[in-house]
């Protein structure tokens, strides 16, 4: 049976895509919890407009994600970690942390999957980390790790 998905759902398809689904499915699941609805003439016209608006979405966001990344290259961000005298921090910085400072000072919300640490942090100084902002946008996050 031919459905046009109303949302994204995993394993089948996502919003405006024009799916080939077994009737059972269809009728015990995506038609009731209105995930769907029947492909036909009329619907496959909505399914262009669905998928336009959806292309149109994910270049705004892309573009926009973009910005935020040339903004975050260009900005150090700050944390401040308990040191020993030889610039050795008691632990490490991790990723939670770096995205916690990150919305603190930017206001930029990163997720900490996102965030790429090499090496655990636990010197003093200068460092470099990569985030992943978009699917195909990754900045380079400068870091200045200071003692408290």
């Amino acid at each position: 049976m031919k459905v046009l998905l109303r949302s994204d759902i995993k394993g089948v398809g996502r919003r405006g895509d024009i799916v080939n689904v077994s009737s059972g499915h269809a009728r015990n699941f995506l038609l009731p919890n209105d995930l769907a609805i029947v492909a036909n003439a009329g619907t496959i016209a909505q399914a262009e407009v669905m998928r336009k608006s959806r292309e149109q979405q994910i270049a705004t966001d892309r573009e926009s994600a973009r910005l935020v990344a040339t903004s975050l290259s260009t900005t150090v961000i700050k944390i401040a970690a308990k040191a020993g005298n030889e610039g050795r921090l008691f632990g490490s910085i991790n990723a939670a942390e770096i995205a916690k400072a990150v919305l603190d000072q930017t206001g930029v919300t990163i997720d900490r999957k996102n965030i790429q640490v090499e090496a655990p942090l636990r010197q003093l100084g200068e460092h470099s980390v990569t985030a992943e902002i978009f699917a195909d946008v990754v900045a380079t996050l400068k870091l200045e790790i200071v003692a408290k």
